[in-house]
């Protein structure tokens, strides 16, 4: 029997062919257990429960109050549990203790108990403006569910990204089926049992552990779905884009970025270099919105530069349970030789390392996928290291002469996730409103909100996740016009088909 057994129809059982794989604490390279292997047949009996679930009303036919008792205790059942998941997601995503703790069961609880919060909005529907033409009528509207919805997830933040998906998915009255990336399965896996225990109906939430080609693509293209959700690199939501179009679902995508920070020549020192470093380094660099590269003036670029470096060696990199570690690995031995590759273009194409720049070694880190914080100068716009997401400790500093050409530069991707501004907030404000970005964050980093919307311009996604208008991305618009005067007379444009004897 696996470790981490699939979830489906409200119980845990292993895949069809019995097969499994082995997921990896990437501090040490141990084998944490055994997962069960999902295939597409695998997928497609969770997708079957899933609809039928839908359909039989047990959960879509609940009033959104009602909906919201039972995610507010999903969020009290993750709490009870925050040391053993903590520890989990540590161990298995290479999350320090710290962030494990604060953001990814922090986060958990506080998208699911937000989300039943405004799940109560959808109980009432919204008032349309009166006509009187061509006939009087009032006219509302009412916000239904979709239907059967799949969600894949990267594996930087398994149980947060997993509570993003589901929460918002079950306040909107849908049924779900999660895929949690392979790299990363355990926190999630372990949701299904919290999640029963809360009173979730059986079927209305299934959680499913396999590779993408395959399980993932059945979950794209099975004709009983009716939305996918997707979090993960730009090329594969592509691919996500194409499969869901033979059936013409709706689709949300969060893709990748490539955030841009500009420090303003009025910036606070101690703020912006701290923040800087926080944007990039935070996770290893291994988040969406990370600030991988910054904009610092001509003036003040090698001031800035040398705090840069000062500060980042404040940063302690080991494995992720460990005390006083800051920094813990990357997820997975393919991810490492991925940034390696990346720190070995960028010398290539004549940027200079500043700080870092090689894989770490000794001190028991030997057998992890860990890299020093590194820091490029001489960098210009046009280089790899400016244009790729890198998802790695990878900062590029890039000069700017003017505001206009740190605007310029900041928008010259075809990324569009986040950016950020360090500088007086009158200063500040101007500048984000010019840059083409979801979300502009103002002397801060990596602040996301469930009651704020949260997606991204150009090749970064579609749509938008949190919020109402992320909770909204999860219902269909039902418009109904009721005629005021129920009367044949006065139904007068009746008359242009069927003329009155």
């Amino acid at each position: 029997m696996s470790d981490y057994q699939l979830f489906i129809d409200g119980q845990y059982c292993e895949a069809v062919s019995g097969e499994t794989f082995a997921t990896l604490d990437p501090s040490t390279g141990e084998s944490l257990g055994t997962v069960a292997k999902a295939r597409p047949e695998d997928a497609a009996r969770a997708v079957d429960a899933a609809r039928a679930a839908f359909d039989d009303g047990r959960w879509s036919f609940k009033r959104g109050s009602e909906r919201a008792a039972i995610l507010s205790a999903v969020a009290k059942g993750i709490k009870d549990r925050m040391p053993e998941l903590a520890d989990l997601e540590s161990r298995d995503s290479g999350a320090t203790l710290a962030k494990a703790k604060g953001a990814d069961i922090g986060g958990a609880m506080f998208w699911f108990k937000t989300m039943g919060e405004f799940a109560t909005r959808l109980d009432e529907p919204e008032p349309l403006p009166q006509t009187i033409a061509p006939g009087p009528s009032y006219n509302f509207l009412k916000r239904d569910p979709v239907g059967v919805c799949t969600a894949i997830i990267p594996w930087n933040f398994p149980l947060q990204m997993a509570s993003w998906k589901i929460s918002m998915a079950l306040a909107a009255g849908n049924t779900i089926v999660l895929k949690p990336a392979p790299e990363t399965p355990c926190t999630a896996a372990r949701l299904g049992e919290i999640l029963a225990e809360a009173g979730v109906p059986d079927g209305v939430v299934n959680i499913i552990q396999g590779p993408g080609p395959g399980t993932g693509e059945e979950l794209i293209s099975n004709p009983k779905v009716d939305k996918v959700s997707f979090t993960g690199s730009t090329e594969v939501g592509k691919q996500i884009m194409q499969m869901a179009a033979g059936t013409v679902k709706k689709t949300t995508l969060e893709l990748g970025g490539k955030s841009a920070q500009i420090v303003l020549d009025d910036a606070d020192m101690e703020l912006a270099v701290d923040g800087a470093l926080y944007a990039i380094f935070f996770h290893a660099g291994q988040v969406c919105t990370a600030g991988s590269r910054l904009l610092v003036s001509e003036a003040r670029h090698d001031e800035f530069v040398e705090r840069l470096v000062e500060r980042a060696a404040a940063i302690t990199v080991g494995p992720a349970t460990a005390d006083g570690v800051t920094m813990g690995p990357l997820v997975s031995q393919k991810q490492l030789d991925t940034v390696l590759g990346y720190i070995e273009t960028g010398v290539k194409e004549g940027a200079t390392v500043a700080t870092g720049g090689e894989r770490l070694t000794g001190d028991g880190l030997d057998r992890g996928f860990f890299v020093a914080p590194t820091i490029f100068t001489d960098v210009t716009p046009d280089m790899a290291i400016a244009q790729e997401e890198i998802f790695g400790p990878v900062l590029a500093v890039l000069p700017y002469t003017d505001p206009d050409d740190a605007v310029r530069i900041a928008n010259g991707t075809r990324y569009g996730l986040a950016a950020g501004v360090w500088g007086s907030p009158a200063k500040a404000i101007k500048i984000a409103d010019r840059l083409q970005a979801g979300t502009v964050w103002v002397n801060d980093w990596h602040l996301l909100n469930p009651k704020y919307p949260f997606g991204g311009y150009k090749q970064s996604g579609i749509g938008r996740e949190h919020g109402m208008l992320g909770l909204l991305e999860y219902t269909e618009a039902k418009h109904v016009h009721v005629a005021i005067d129920a009367n044949r007379r006065t139904h007068r444009w009746f008359d242009m088909t069927v003329p009155r004897a």
